[in-house]
């Protein structure tokens, strides 16, 4: 199916000079391809909650619901969700451990609350007696503000992972810890929101001070092995998708920027994170004060870390996961699930039984 769409595509490209429509059209298969790649997954139609937004959801459910609109030091303007107690547990006079969960590359907040309540991490863990909070990435459905610039905007698009790693998760951790008055959370990331912990937690130290346990559900730290069609085909057109920044990603199921998409791209061959390269030496300098871009070292991260990972897994391939996990310095607990595919750890039938009742346990055995 995915070389039929590359095919009708170069033939379109070829015999139009309508382009911009075809890519942008190609993009959003693609990404829904990277979305749907899954045998586990229920999809529903006609429920009620196609149409809503996050609290409508939660409150759908019959869970209390709070949104903040936090700032992050470069301007941009995150809505961040959160469930402070469940539909048994609802003595809101008790302060309850704080669990954060951050969403993956094209998903929001809303891809931990899409399921039923029973297998919606969200609601679980608001059942199991926790204070969840849920956070959006930059550029997401729920993330697309800033304090000056116009989203609209080629400025406010500038960004990749870098940035949600430097600004956006730490802007989250700090808004949660001054709330809540508590000073150590446990996070749970999935896909491209493992990405960003694995920067965060190794290069600023304060903020992974704050963090109790990691847990990493189909984690990407290279994608060298990855045989995600997305990815490659962001690698194959990189220099023809970085003319439409404003277009090609806003309108994908949450969206991202093509900047974070090319700088996915760029990490093709690559067996670590590394940081955005802008292209030239001189670029390069002003943002790193080095000529090319820096490596992220995750063997700098000092987090107790638990993972799982999906053995027919297209985007955060076994390879890779088994590159990484030879350098995570306090790994605690690591599960392989072999029938498991990229979204599985969010959708699947049985994940409740094969991931979520695990991290409630650590989280417990760690108290």
């Amino acid at each position: 199916m995915i070389d039929y769409f590359e095919d009708t595509y170069v033939k379109h490209l070829k015999s139009t000079r309508t382009e911009r429509s075809h890519m942008s059209f190609l993009f959003r298969v693609m990404s829904l391809v990277f979305l749907l790649g899954t045998t586990q997954a229920v999809f529903r139609s006609g429920n009620p909650e196609v149409n809503m937004n996050i609290s409508q959801i939660i409150s759908y459910w019959g869970y209390p619901d709070e949104v903040y609109d936090i700032v992050t030091e470069d301007g941009y303007v995150l809505g961040l969700y959160r469930i402070p107690y469940g539909k048994t547990n609802n003595d809101n006079s008790t302060q309850r451990l704080v669990v954060y969960l951050q969403h993956g590359l094209f998903t929001s907040a809303s891809s931990w609350i899409s399921n039923l309540p029973n297998n919606s991490l969200g609601f679980i863990l608001a059942d199991a007696g926790y204070d969840v909070w849920m956070g959006n990435s930059r550029g997401t459905t729920w993330s697309r503000k800033h304090t000056y610039l116009n989203t609209n905007s080629k400025e406010f698009w500038a960004f990749s992972f870098d940035e949600m790693a430097k600004y956006d998760l730490p802007a989250s951790i700090n808004f949660i810890v001054r709330h809540t008055g508590q000073e150590g959370i446990f996070y749970v990331g999935h896909s491209q929101g493992t990405s960003i912990a694995f920067i965060t937690f190794s290069t600023i130290p304060k903020i992974a001070g704050r963090i109790k346990v990691f847990f990493a559900l189909a984690p990407v730290f290279s994608i060298k092995n990855s045989n995600s069609p997305l990815i490659k085909m962001a690698y194959r057109w990189r220099s023809l998708i970085k003319s439409r920044v404003d277009v090609y990603m806003s309108q994908n199921p949450a969206g991202t920027s093509i900047q974070n998409m090319v700088h996915w791209s760029q990490l093709f061959n690559s067996s670590h994170l590394r940081a955005f390269d802008w292209g030239s030496p001189a670029l390069n300098l002003v943002h790193f004060n080095q000529a090319s871009p820096p490596f992220y070292n995750v063997t700098d991260m000092n987090v107790s870390t638990a993972t799982w990972n999906g053995g027919n897994d297209l985007v955060a391939d076994p390879k890779d996961v088994e590159n990484l996990l030879s350098k995570i310095t306090h790994h605690i607990y690591h599960k392989t699930i072999s029938y498991y595919n990229h979204i599985d750890f969010l959708f699947g039938l049985d994940v409740y039984q094969q991931v979520y009742h695990e991290i409630i346990d650590i989280i417990r055995g760690s108290l």
